[in-house]
């Protein structure tokens, strides 16, 4: 009797432990199903509205530490998910106090959780500065930087991406990146074998590096010139990228960084680059040589004499749209310092290309752009002004520095390039062309240009007549005393009176007037 006794509660309490059991299991069950649910729902767009209208990111946050990892990890790839779609989700991020939850975890977590926190952590960083501050002012920073030095490359790869969107929104939090010693360690990131790794580290120091000289400094001091340098021509486009874009920012700041980074032999190594099939490999490496370029005329001439000046014209030739601002830029930015620079550019055909993207680009910038080179290339002299004139650009700078519709910065830089090369200009017909329809500012420029070439050259007056460019002078009325009247009176005393007289208005209906009071009988 008291076996039997001892067997039945013995099966009884088997029977409710295993009915427990199913109890807890299938609990989990469903909170593993409710939340891979969730995440799935969440990468797709359409749904976020929806799940944020039915409380889902209250019921993801307690799931951050179920006693799960599965779990948890998914819970933290949904909110992710839903952080990256819009900054008020980001915010609710914050606002809920999820964020210390994701940085403790960093620290305790297996390496799934921790690549799942960086990407909350990371998609939250990168809507505005305040919430990047928010997470760093969570402690994350130092949790992320701690992950750059783990073991394995996806967790390396979340840290440092989470940093660099952190560090891209501006200087402070930046340095508050670089005062944890993020540096170092992205660094050695790049030295890795995963390619991914290195361009995810390569973009977080570029996106360090571009605000200021001294944090460019800090990445230089790291030794990042000689690790980025040995990647000039490795096969990965999107890899190549980021190298450039890095090696860009460092470059722009002063002179003594740019000379830096051309002491890393970078030229003329980049410049094949400028024919890669990626269209942001060249428009990144056009970047670059601006960067270096617009410094020095000594590193202008490095440049040119490493042939970046004809890859630039090359790459214009076959390049279109906000891609060719670099471009135009390094262009105009050789040539401002010194008269040989500037025929370099002219002797490749530059002028015809900046031109051509002067008169058929649309973007107003890229125009204001083209027109401040070509104004940089002929200024210099009276041969780097008639090489500008023939390629009939006066007239499409005149007609844009009148156009109500252009903006007012390319209308600006279309009306300053034109007087820069007008001050030198002594090619006639380009000059001539522009008497019809210059407003009187212009006007006076062409004026006196006319006024220096004409004392000492027969064969341009004659020309002049001829052509009828001194019928035209006759024709502008301007004020007693100014500037223009004492240059029409200069181009005046170059002829005879008589030809003056006859060219002026009003002088046919004097001549008529003469033959009415004419009497043949007297």
């Amino acid at each position: 009797q008291q076996l039997f006794s001892f067997l039945f509660l013995f099966q009884f309490h088997t029977m409710a432990s295993r009915q427990i059991a199913q109890v807890f299991e299938n609990y989990q069950k469903a909170r593993s199903a409710f939340v891979q649910t969730i995440a799935d729902l969440a990468s797709r767009p359409q749904n976020v509205d929806a799940l944020q209208e039915t409380g889902a990111m209250a019921l993801l946050r307690p799931l951050l530490i179920d006693t799960v990892p599965s779990i948890q990890q998914t819970a933290a790839l949904a909110l992710g998910r839903l952080a990256n779609h819009s900054d008020e989700l980001a915010a609710a991020v914050v606002h809920d106090d999820i964020l210390p939850q994701l940085v403790y975890s960093l620290a305790e977590q297996n390496r799934h959780y921790k690549k799942a926190a960086a990407f909350v952590l990371r998609t939250v960083a990168k809507h505005s500065p305040e919430l990047a501050k928010a997470v760093v002012d969570s402690g994350a920073v130092t949790a992320l930087v701690t992950c750059l030095d783990e073991f394995d490359p996806g967790v390396k790869e979340a840290a440092a991406w989470a940093l660099g969107y952190i560090a891209r929104h501006n200087a402070e939090l930046a340095q508050a990146v670089v005062d944890e010693g993020a540096v170092p360690l992205l660094i050695l990131c790049i030295q890795e074998p995963e390619i991914t790794l290195k361009r995810i580290s390569a973009s977080a120091l570029s996106d360090i590096a571009k605000h200021t000289p001294e944090l460019a400094q800090t990445v230089v001091d790291g030794g990042a010139i000689a690790f980025l340098s040995q990647l000039l021509e490795v096969q990965d486009a999107k890899l190549k990228r980021q190298v450039f874009s890095a090696l860009s920012q460092i470059a722009k700041h002063t002179v003594d960084l740019a000379e830096l980074v051309v002491e890393a032999y970078i030229f003329p190594a980049v410049l094949p680059s400028l024919k890669d099939s990626d269209e942001y490999v060249r428009r990144n490496v056009a970047t670059l040589i601006r960067e270096v370029a617009k410094h020095s005329s000594e590193l202008s001439s490095l440049i040119v004499n490493s042939g970046g000046v004809i890859a630039l014209v090359d790459y214009l030739s076959e390049s279109q749209g906000v891609g060719v601002m670099p471009a135009v830029m390094a262009l105009g930015y050789i040539s401002a310092f010194s008269e040989s620079l500037a025929m370099s550019v002219i002797v490749s055909h530059g002028v015809i290309r900046i031109c051509d993207v002067l008169v058929n680009e649309h973007d107003s910038h890229v125009r204001a752009a083209a027109a401040w080179s070509l104004g940089q290339i002929g200024r210099h002299t009276a041969d780097h002004a008639r090489h500008v004139a023939e390629a009939n650009v006066l007239p499409e700078l005149l007609a844009l520095s009148k156009d109500a519709s252009a903006s007012s910065d390319l209308k600006a830089k279309a009306s300053k390039a034109l007087k820069n090369i007008l001050l030198k200009c002594t090619h006639l017909p380009a000059l001539q062309a522009l008497l019809a329809d210059a407003p009187p500012s212009v006007l006076e420029n062409v004026v006196a240009q006319f006024a220096k070439i004409l004392p000492s050259d027969a064969k341009a007056r004659k020309q002049f007549v001829t052509s009828g460019g001194l019928k035209k002078i006759q024709e502008i009325s301007a004020e007693e005393g100014s500037d223009l009247q004492e240059a029409i009176v200069m181009i005046n005393e170059c002829f005879p009176e008589e030809i003056v007289r006859y060219y002026s208005p009003g002088y046919s209906d004097t001549l008529l007037q003469r033959l009415d009071e004419h009497d043949p009988k007297a």
